[in-house]
């Protein structure tokens, strides 16, 4: 049921998976934007969350380098805090974006029966590419047309695999401890795959 919900997920929960979180939250808003929506409205249609496999940093801020990769795009960091991954995180989310083929491992081994809606991030950012997207519910800024075009997206893209699975350019780096340009690189790579995301939803 709406909103549509994408769950992020890498390893410790204050890199890549909250740079995601926040990066495709901020790309929805910005459809919103350019549509004439009040964006202040983007939680009704969107739930962009996001969890590590472990639990070391459960309750810490974003990693200061990726906080400013997404305050510096525009978006927002307010009231971030990392948590461990749970199987109900995944049974409520609709899509599930991982950084790596082994955190998708890791979630599968969670829940076997969310392969269909489980994918490496750089992954569903190719398959983004084949789906149809005249084939597709109807684009519309309310939270029942954004729920049922993103589930039939995630059933699409899913089909597209067509049992194939991810290759090993779709992994996010981790940039913990890298520097901020190995941090732009890998937010970089994740708007390449959240903002067509956005794009499909709100076109």
């Amino acid at each position: 049921m709406p909103p549509f919900t994408v769950l992020h997920v890498c390893m410790g929960n204050i890199c890549r998976s909250p740079m995601a979180e926040r990066l495709l939250a901020l790309a929805v808003r910005d459809r919103l934007v350019r549509r004439g929506v009040d964006p202040a409205g983007v939680d009704e249609l969107l739930h962009s969350h996001s969890a590590g496999t472990g639990g070391w940093h459960a309750g810490e801020e974003m990693n200061p380098p990726a906080a400013r990769q997404v305050v510096t795009r525009g978006g927002d960091v307010e009231g971030f805090a990392a948590r461990k991954l749970r199987s109900d995180h995944i049974d409520a989310a609709d899509l599930i974006l991982t950084a790596t083929a082994d955190q998708h491992e890791y979630v599968l081994a969670l829940r076997p029966d969310a392969a269909g809606r489980t994918f490496v991030l750089g992954e569903f950012g190719r398959l983004l590419g084949t789906v149809d997207a005249a084939g597709l519910p109807p684009a519309e800024a309310t939270p029942e047309a954004v729920y049922a075009r993103g589930v039939a997206l995630v059933a699409a893209a899913h089909g597209s695999r067509r049992g194939a699975g991810a290759l090993s350019t779709d992994d996010l780096d981790d940039p913990w401890g890298r520097g901020d340009q190995c941090f732009s690189r890998v937010a970089d790579e994740i708007e390449e795959t959240v903002q067509p995301l956005a794009a499909v939803l709100l076109p």
